[in-house]
């Protein structure tokens, strides 16, 4: 979310990553959405299917950010017969999404329908829910109100791009789905691999957003090549327009962002003269940790097993694999879901 990949991309203290620039009508729109987001799971009713299992639809209403596709899940006797009696009995998974007022795609936001929540972390708690024999109940808060819905328990659990740290898990329970990485956009001709090596970055100019801990990354390796008798050139940019039109330019080389930013920019571009990739995908916090994105539960209250065991099963029939590829995220699978698997320390955050 490799080792520690993305924490660089998120904007310390909010936990929200690079956020697309949405018009004011949107904006205005997705806070009435989110909001009202209900029973039908944020979209259509295939979308969000009841008890039983069912089909799911991915990538639903998301103006081109995934390939949209359904997918049938069944309903896991076993794993159903884990859940807490209060969630069970109730029929419903209600499932936290904290990217109230702007959305995050591809992680969540509004369709384009202006109705339908979608993104990449909705349609995995509706996977999950249909494993679990429960109905998906999806709803908005900012990231902040998230955690607080998690506390009074009126949210079971958070799919939000939520990255296990020590000091979290004092507090919550973790159910591993993603990896945390950052990664390198450069345009689509330029032959750039990066894999984590700043040498590779000698002599070219990067842009990242100013205030962020990417900002903190390109400066420390500046210094690194510096020291070393060579160069790398930093440039800030406030928003992501600003930077792809100084990428396209070439007015920079490449753009340090989120992996999961840079993947829909790449698939939104594909076919343009603005066509972009990513050169490679590495770790904001060190060689020797792993950030991990989780489903998030509180404390002690008996869901996450459940959750992580639902996640296991769809990694190990495939539908898990499927999701990623829907939403461009490949480079983010983790082999196994984990509970309250080693949590970054502050000093990677």
């Amino acid at each position: 979310m490799p080792r520690a990949r993305i924490r660089g991309t998120r904007l310390r203290g909010t936990g929200v990553r690079s956020r697309t620039v949405l018009s004011a009508a949107v904006l205005a729109a997705l806070a009435l959405g989110l909001a009202a987001c209900g029973d039908d799971g944020g979209g259509s009713p295939a979308a969000a299917p009841a008890s039983g299992g069912g089909t799911v639809v991915i990538g639903a209403a998301s103006n081109g950010a995934a390939r949209q596709v359904s997918l049938p899940v069944s309903e896991v006797a076993r794993i159903r017969a884990e859940l807490p009696a209060r969630v069970r009995d109730s029929g419903k998974l209600t499932i936290g999404v904290g990217y109230l007022p702007g959305g995050a795609a591809p992680i969540a936001f509004l369709g384009s329908d202006q109705k339908t929540l979608t993104g990449s972390e909705p349609d995995l708690g509706r996977l999950v829910a249909a494993v679990l024999g429960l109905k998906p109940v999806v709803t908005g808060a900012t990231f902040q109100n998230l955690f607080v819905g998690i506390d009074s328990g009126r949210t079971d659990v958070a799919f939000s791009n939520v990255t296990d740290t020590q000091q979290r898990q004092q507090k919550y329970d973790f159910a591993s789905y993603r990896e945390d990485n950052l990664g390198v956009e450069v345009r689509k001709n330029d032959p750039l691999t990066f894999d984590g090596d700043y040498h590779a970055l000698a002599g070219r100019t990067v842009a990242v957003r100013p205030g962020t801990s990417l900002q903190r990354i390109a400066l420390d390796w500046q210094r690194k090549l510096k020291a070393q008798g060579s160069t790398l050139t930093v440039k800030y940019y406030q928003d992501p327009n600003s930077t792809y039109l100084a990428l396209s330019s070439g007015r920079v080389d490449a753009y340090l962002e989120s992996n999961p930013a840079i993947a829909y920019h790449v698939a939104k571009t594909a076919g343009t003269p603005q066509a972009t990739r990513v050169a490679g995908v590495f770790s904001g916090a060190g060689t020797t940790l792993q950030g991990l994105i989780c489903a998030t539960t509180k404390k002690g209250d008996g869901l996450v097993k459940p959750v992580a065991d639902a996640i296991n099963q769809l990694i190990q029939d495939g539908t898990y694999a499927r999701w990623l590829a829907a939403w461009h995220l490949q480079d983010e699978a983790v082999p196994t879901s984990r509970i309250n698997a080693p949590g970054l320390p502050d000093s990677a955050l």
